[in-house]
């Protein structure tokens, strides 16, 4: 009995909690409000369990997260060239994502879900060229 009890209630929390998931929209551009060769919007804070779809919306573009930028516990990824590509993040912490092609270019974006438990870290990190430039701000509007 106390075990239906508990997994009645797990299943009630677990949909209620997937119901409140929400998806966003970064978009891949080859110009935009922030130069050439950006994401749109360049940082973005969410809630554990929502899902971030970027969308090519100029060609040759794609999305992957950079080395040493993405939370503890939490899997990197990379898409396809010039494909929609939707992941659905859980770990808390924040994720840094390139262009791979433009990666030089300063090609990022930066994903806050929930708390920034990685920040320390990836201030830490070196980093080059236009994408220092780029990620700097970034990090600076942490929450």
């Amino acid at each position: 009995m106390l075990m239906q009890k508990l997994f009645v209630g797990l299943s009630t929390l677990f949909m209620a909690t997937a119901g409140f998931a929400k998806t966003h929209e970064i978009h891949m551009l080859n110009r935009g409000a922030g130069g050439n060769m950006v994401f749109d919007p360049a940082y973005l804070v969410i809630a554990p369990g929502d899902t971030v779809t970027f969308v090519p919306s100029s060609k040759g573009h794609n999305v992957e997260t950079i080395k040493g930028m993405v939370p503890a516990g939490a899997k990197k990824f990379k898409s396809k060239y010039n494909k929609e590509f939707s992941v659905t993040l859980a770990a808390e912490g924040l994720y840094g994502v390139k262009c791979t092609p433009h990666y030089s270019q300063g090609m990022v974006a930066l994903i806050q879900v929930g708390s920034p438990t990685n920040l320390k870290e990836i201030k830490a990190l070196k980093k080059r060229g236009k994408a220092k430039l780029r990620l700097e701000p970034l990090l600076a509007q942490v929450q």
